[in-house]
């Protein structure tokens, strides 16, 4: 019979995993419309109407593509609408949001060495913050400020290196960049469900009552579409953040986070180009070579380092209270904390993996629903077993675990 951790851990899995495949589908979809409408032909005397048009073959078999401007003569019986992608993508995220920064908030959001407050408080900043982002964006490019479309994409820019260091300055250098990821990813999303597909929307409708549409609404949705593709590489980089201190454990990280940005631009300034056969722009590689290694110097610079846990939660109280937890102390203090500590003893370890500091008991009382994750009921911690942890201490830290879970007391 499952416990509740091995439950809410696989639960945590599926929903990750679905977020990664909705977000390939996403990425991989808008990745290849953009491409299409930059390398269309759009030199030839079509007489369909069309705007532009292009062969493709994939897969042994050849694809003839039009676009049009505006919409065809008469209504296609079976349209195919891009959208779920970007919803479930958006609404698996949040789920990953809820499941790990929400309900884990003493561990992966709040810092105190941060800013010292109730994680009811740093949940209500997260969701606000992410509101906040698409009412600012969304009204920026509807004012007269967005008319200019360079001149948006500077500004974007500016909104973006803001909540960057606003975010480092509220939550767990974690926390922050994947909220910025997170924020950027809501702006995205806010795109296609508020602007994209209902511009889209109008274009049916009078499309079917024999009206021409306004060709605004392609406008307007093809400017959001190209923020969207800008926006893209950045977002995956800070959804994979928090698996590097390197890049959020750091004094730097929301410069860190602020260049990751530009390099999103100038990758794919180099594919939007070369697809509309306007060059081969090699001098983007270069560029974002030198971004990437200012952002790896960067990193070298002295960690944020997260307070010291001394002052337990009541859940991590829970945990030092349960029987054998001083043995259990003894184990990964002896096993773990070689690697997971401020300054790690481990040759070739310069920085505690993925920021997680084992090295009191405090920190090991807080941290008790990954050691038994990790070192207890699977073999995944250390990694090759190199600190030789006996299966008798693997079944210590389960018994420990599962006591506490019984509310049992030593």
């Amino acid at each position: 019979m499952f416990d509740m951790t091995v439950l809410m851990e696989w639960l945590t899995f599926a929903v990750r995993w679905t977020h990664v495949i909705t977000a390939v589908a996403w990425i991989g979809s808008s990745f290849y419309f953009i491409a299409l409408d930059l390398g269309l032909h759009r030199d030839r005397n079509l007489a369909t109407g069309a705007d532009g048009e292009e062969w493709q073959v994939h897969g042994g078999g050849f694809y003839h593509v039009q676009k049009y401007l505006v919409a065809p003569a008469s209504m296609p019986d079976d349209l195919i609408w891009f959208k779920w992608e970007s919803y479930f993508t958006w609404l698996s995220g949040f789920a990953m949001l809820f499941l790990v920064y929400y309900l884990g908030g003493s561990l992966f959001l709040v810092d105190p060495s941060v800013l010292d407050i109730p994680v009811w408080q740093a949940v209500a900043i997260s969701l606000a913050s992410l509101a906040f982002g698409w009412i600012v964006y969304d009204q920026i490019c509807k004012s007269r400020f967005g008319d200019d479309n360079t001149r948006l994409m500077i500004g974007l820019y500016v909104i973006l290196v803001g909540m960057s260091y606003f975010y480092v300055h509220v939550f767990s250098g974690r926390a922050a960049l994947l909220h910025l990821g997170a924020f950027t990813a809501t702006i995205m999303t806010g795109n296609v469900f508020f602007i994209i597909m209902p511009n889209q929307r109008v274009v049916v409708a009078d499309l079917i009552a024999g009206r021409k549409p306004d060709p605004k609404y392609g406008k307007i949705a093809k400017q959001r579409s190209t923020h969207n593709n800008y926006l893209t590489l950045p977002v995956i980089f800070l959804m994979l953040s928090n698996h590097y201190p390197l890049a959020f454990a750091t004094k730097y990280n929301w410069i860190i986070a602020s260049l990751v940005f530009l390099m999103g631009v100038t990758i794919r300034h180099y594919f939007n180009t070369r697809h509309m056969r306007k060059g081969n722009p090699t001098w983007t590689w270069a560029v974002t070579a030198v971004i990437f290694i200012i952002i790896a110097w960067l990193s070298t610079a002295p960690g944020a380092q997260s307070a010291q846990i001394d002052a337990m939660t009541p859940e991590a109280e829970r945990f030092a209270a349960a029987p054998g937890f001083q043995q259990v102390t003894d184990i990964v203090t002896g096993r773990c904390s070689m690697c997971h500590a401020a300054e790690p003893g481990w040759d070739g370890i310069l920085w505690a993996p993925k920021g997680v500091m084992l090295d009191t008991p405090a920190a090991i009382a807080d941290h008790a629903r990954q050691i038994y994750i990790q070192a207890g009921l699977s073999h995944a911690m250390p990694p090759a077993n190199v600190s030789y942890i006996e299966p008798a201490e693997r079944a210590a830290i389960v018994a420990w675990y599962q006591a506490a879970m019984r509310g049992e007391k030593g």
